[in-house]
């Protein structure tokens, strides 16, 4: 059995939560009971991985993207409300880390993703909120646009939306998971081929076009499951808990 707060200090010492401005609070986000023995994960606190959480008898619930983000409405109610009152009355305790989550050196999602795409990381970049939380690196070998649309669709699960660039070969890439795409000219003045990101916007294609670089759209979901993964499966191993890793399915 493993003291909650116990568990918040280190996650948020590891992550190094202070050094981001960040759009949400990182850490605690709602408090449960204090001792704990089992910890769920999953890539967003929707409703259905609460529920799915409290069945696997969880006591604290991580996450990538928690509650009470920049802007929205503060009134607890209708949808917030539920979630709130679900995790409140069951005593569970919810977790979420955004952007530390993003930038970690080794359980980060973009650590992660590099890793799971075998691509060779040289660096970081993206760092106007905080440390770089995108990463640059080279593909083990070149490869045709086609050939990295195939090797992200069968890696990720989700065929990515390519908007083409105007090299024939890609050596050089660079990635950010979620809704990074703004940091596609980022990735060209980086001299990268291509460009990997969760989402794109209408104006992402024109730059792409435009500066020849290619931009693969590989899904914010998609793209996010395995930082979140990586760090429950570590906090599991660190103190000994019970972890369930919960992927809600979501086609984006």
């Amino acid at each position: 059995m493993v003291l909650l707060q116990d568990l918040v200090n280190y996650c948020d010492q590891l992550l190094a939560i202070d050094q981001f401005h960040d759009y949400c609070p990182n850490g605690l986000q709602v408090e449960g009971k204090a001792q704990i023995t089992t910890l769920a994960s999953g890539v967003t606190a929707s409703q259905s991985l609460i529920d799915a959480a409290i069945a696997q008898h969880a006591d604290v619930v991580l996450v990538h993207h928690g509650y009470f983000w920049k802007g929205e409405n503060p009134c607890v109610v209708g949808m917030k409300r539920r979630r709130l009152q679900t995790l409140l009355t069951a005593e569970v305790s919810l977790l979420a880390y955004h952007l530390p989550l993003d930038a970690h050196d080794s359980l980060g999602n973009n650590a992660q993703l590099g890793r799971l795409l075998g691509f060779a990381v040289q660096g970081g970049f993206g760092g106007g909120r905080g440390p770089d939380i995108a990463l640059h690196g080279e593909l083990r070998a070149p490869a045709s646009p086609q050939q990295l649309v195939e090797h992200i669709a069968k890696q990720l699960k989700r065929m990515p939306l390519h908007i083409p660039g105007h090299s024939e070969h890609i050596t050089k890439v660079a990635w950010c998971t979620g809704a990074a795409q703004s940091y596609i000219e980022q990735a060209v003045a980086l001299g990268a081929d291509a460009f990997i990101s969760g989402e794109i916007s209408e104006q992402t294609v024109h730059v792409a076009r435009e500066m020849g670089i290619h931009y693969y759209s590989a899904g914010h979901h998609a793209t996010e499951r395995y930082g979140v993964k990586a760090l429950g499966e570590h906090l599991a191993d660190y103190f000994g808990l019970e972890h369930h890793f919960i992927d809600i399915e979501n086609p984006v």
